[in-house]
């Protein structure tokens, strides 16, 4: 992801997290993490081929051996198509190239599609954060990963992408 992508990612961002989307700022501060040679956050976004239409994107942030999902998400009219599945194989690898050894993420309880997913790759419940997701008070589902680099997807594919990783 780079700054020119941020405008098209928060109309997604706002089409699909109405209630407690992420701000113009909360990606300028992400992104100002993920250039140089010093680099500790990954973020892409995944174009539609021929339109170049964004269509999902995803964030990664890592501190010492943890990697934390800060974002992940994907146009409903790519629900079903394995986008979300390659997005996240991405941050995994982003996880293994900054030497985590393991990832945590967030996910709201109601999100049953998005925590399939997760355990399809290996996540499992470790607990809950309650009243999380605000203004809602949702509770989120907090979900880890131990060693991301044996974690094995039958998701190879990269996603079309304009990436910031230093």
């Amino acid at each position: 992801m780079r700054w020119w992508d941020i405008e098209p990612v928060l109309e997604l961002e706002h089409e699909l997290f109405p209630d407690d989307a992420w701000s113009a700022g909360m990606f300028w501060s992400e992104l100002t993490h993920a250039r140089g040679a010093r680099a500790t956050h990954r973020y892409l976004v995944a174009e539609e081929p021929g339109t170049g239409r964004i269509v999902g994107y995803a964030g990664l942030a890592s501190a010492g051996d943890l990697g934390d999902v800060q974002t992940i998400a994907a146009a409903r009219d790519q629900w079903g198509t394995g986008l979300g599945a390659r997005l996240l194989t991405e941050l995994l690898r982003a996880a293994t190239d900054f030497e985590c050894a393991e990832v945590l993420l967030e996910v709201r309880v109601d999100n049953t599609r998005a925590q399939r997913l997760y355990e399809r790759f290996g996540f499992e419940p470790i607990g809950f954060r309650r009243g999380y997701y605000q203004p809602g008070n949702v509770d989120a589902l907090v979900m880890r990963l131990t060693d991301p680099a044996q974690t094995k997807t039958a998701h190879t594919e990269h996603p079309e992408s304009s990436e910031s990783n230093g």
